[in-house]
Order: C-alpha cells, then sequence, then structure tokens
C-alpha cells in the first residue's frame, strides 16, 4: 500500500501551472516542513508536495508561506536527467489537502459572515 498522510507548515507561496492541450489541468506544487521529535531531537523534513485540479486551483487561491495543512496522497518518485546526470526526484501526489490555519503568530483577524459572503436572513427569508 502507498499511502502517506502528513501535516506541516507551506514553505514558501504555493506555485500553479496549467498543462497545455484541449483541456488544460491546474497543476499545484509546494513544499511543506514536517517536525518529528521534540526538544534537541526535533528533526524538520522538507517534502514536495504536487495537487492536481481542483485541489490544485484551491491551494492557489487559499494557501500562503507558513500556513499549516494536513495532506493525504501517495509517494511517487521518478528521474531526469540534467547535464549528463540522473536527478532522482521524490514527490507526494496529493489526493485532498485540508487547511487547517495560518503560520502561528500571524495576525489573525475574525472576519464577519458579510466579509466571507454571507448576507443577513430576513423574515421573507424564512419558509416557515
Amino acid at each position: 500500500m502507498n499511502s502517506v498522510s502528513l501535516i506541516g507548515n507551506l514553505t514558501k507561496e504555493p506555485e500553479t501551472r496549467y498543462s497545455t492541450g484541449n483541456e488544460p489541468m491546474a497543476i499545484c506544487r509546494f513544499t511543506i516542513a514536517v517536525n518529528e521529535g521534540y526538544g534537541e531531537k526535533q528533526r524538520t523534513s522538507f517534502i514536495p508536495i504536487v495537487c492536481f485540479k481542483n485541489t490544485a486551483e484551491n491551494c492557489e487561491k487559499y494557501l500562503a508561506k507558513g500556513s499549516k495543512v494536513a495532506v493525504l496522497g501517495r509517494i511517487q518518485t521518478g528521474n531526469y536527467e540534467k547535464d549528463g546526470r540522473t536527478v532522482y526526484t521524490t514527490d507526494v501526489i496529493a489526493s485532498s489537502v485540508e487547511f487547517l490555519g495560518q503560520k502561528s503568530g500571524e495576525n489573525q483577524t475574525e472576519k464577519t459572515p458579510e466579509e466571507m459572503g454571507y448576507s443577513a436572513l430576513r423574515d421573507d427569508d424564512v419558509p416557515f
């Protein structure tokens, strides 16, 4: 079984591009920092994430450097030639990305329902 689940923070802004062809598809790449251990034994791993289609578009729209995310997906390895040398890659192909919050300590102001796109209900709107 090839399955991975990670929680971490984006190390920089996500990068999105679109494939060429009849039906362009969004492809978003970002890296998350994942901590393990604690105290002096804490270690940070930097994991490259790739997502596609609607997930990619949502990541582009709502994520920023420092955002905390939970990623579910699978590991994919590959390689390519560069300057006569073989370069090996390992990525996590995300099947889902859950937005967990902003970077801790970042100025977090709570939005009003109107700012989030909701409108106030009037008595005429209620069907009973």
